[in-house]
């Protein structure tokens, strides 16, 4: 080999480890968030992930309320060695809490901590991504803003507020039938699918790009109010809606909305792209004490401390299907067997059950009339087994 050749080698091999290194630098954050998010469901990664996920991705915080409200403790546990019929076996309560993975799980009666139990990395004080529970939070917001006149109707179009989805599948579409999971927007949701919708949308968090564009690039598979089928986008577009109406970000909302006077005790955060827009749809990270704040809300109809936080009317439409595609059970006009409120599930057979739910077992169980509200939240590296999956 000459001396130039070797030389000119040399330049470009040291070039290109320069921009290999630039590139690295530059870039060192979304190559970060882009290996969380490909490993995030790892065995043996994903319950660090799940009380981590600030570590890896952009957050909004949302502080404690300045006047935070502690469920007072009165302690019963429920025995551990209580046998548990799922829908697929019976189990004893502890094996339960130990196989699903348990990161926190708590019960409050009649407004009193009675159960308290933090399995693997959880702890009192770790706040866990809250998945699609995030949802029914989402839909509080829209009832305030609706009784603030801030949003006229949600019989009035998504394109009234947003217009830039005048393209998309969301072009004409009401806020109500979004509310529903009823958009008629061709989305796929699962999970196990590597290029389905929703992992797709995930990759697009990892890179930090806009969740607008990505909600913009949607199309139309059916006539919307007549099928529900569940679309996590449908809670993003939501989102979007209550951001161009108010002027204002989700995490501002909720903190003045919700937080102040709910006393959430502790530090929230809220997974957001690169220009702050949060996670509407699922992004949410808090501790098991401040879901269940959340959940004592809808128990008592809105209701906390004397203070009616959001209407009652909007509580009890947000929990009662009013249409056949929307009803529980068996349903050819539906993709669930679960019935679906505004953003909220209804257990088939309920009196006056509802239930917030999020991917890999994150629930917040609210029964109003037995005052209780059960909080699971779940690093379940089995959820996608069908054969080991228990609910």
């Amino acid at each position: 080999m000459s001396t130039k050749l070797s030389t000119t080698l040399k330049w470009l091999f040291g070039s290109l480890l320069v921009i290999c290194v630039l590139l690295v630098a530059l870039y060192a954050d979304n190559i970060k968030r882009l290996y969380v998010a490909v490993t995030l469901y790892d065995e043996d990664k994903i319950a660090h992930n799940f009380v981590n996920m600030r570590e890896a991705f952009n957050v909004t915080t949302l502080q404690p309320s300045q006047q935070p409200m502690r469920f007072p403790t009165d302690l019963e546990p429920v025995p551990r060695d209580l046998v548990i019929a799922t829908e697929n076996r019976n189990e004893v309560l502890l094996g339960f809490l130990e196989s699903s993975r348990t990161t926190g799980f708590l019960i409050v009666h009649k407004g009193k901590i009675v159960d308290e139990y933090y399995g693997e990395t959880g702890a009192a004080d770790r706040q866990h991504i809250s998945f699609s529970m995030a949802k029914s939070v989402v839909s509080s917001l829209m009832g305030i803003a609706v009784e603030q006149g801030l949003i006229n109707s949600i019989e009035e179009t998504v394109t009234d507020y947003v217009p830039e989805l005048a393209n998309s599948g969301y072009d004409g579409v009401r806020i109500k039938d979004v509310l529903q999971m009823s958009s008629g927007v061709r989305f796929n949701e699962d999970y196990g699918d590597f290029n389905s919708d929703i992992n797709r949308f995930s990759r697009a968090i990892a890179f930090g790009t806009s969740l607008d564009d990505f909600t913009a690039s949607l199309n139309r598979e059916r006539e919307p109010g007549v099928f529900h089928h569940y679309v996590s986008i449908d809670t993003q577009v939501l989102g979007m809606i209550l951001v161009r109406a108010t002027q204002r970000s989700l995490t501002d909302l909720a903190q003045n909305w919700l937080w102040e006077p709910l006393g959430m005790e502790d530090l929230g955060y809220w997974l957001s792209d690169d220009s702050g827009m949060e996670l509407a749809l699922g992004g949410l990270n808090l501790t098991a004490r401040d879901y269940a704040k959340f959940g004592w809300l809808y128990a008592n109809n809105g209701q906390v401390n004397g203070e009616q936080v959001i209407p009652r009317e909007w509580v009890q439409s947000s929990v009662t299907p009013d249409a056949p595609h929307l009803q529980p059970g068996e349903n050819p006009l539906s993709s669930s067997w679960y019935g679906y409120g505004y953003q909220w599930w209804i257990p088939p057979g309920s009196d006056d059950e509802f239930v917030a739910q999020g991917i890999y077992h994150q629930y917040i169980y609210v029964d109003p009339d037995a005052q209780l509200v059960i909080v699971k939240t779940s690093a379940n590296h089995k959820y996608n087994d069908r054969a080991e999956n228990w609910a």
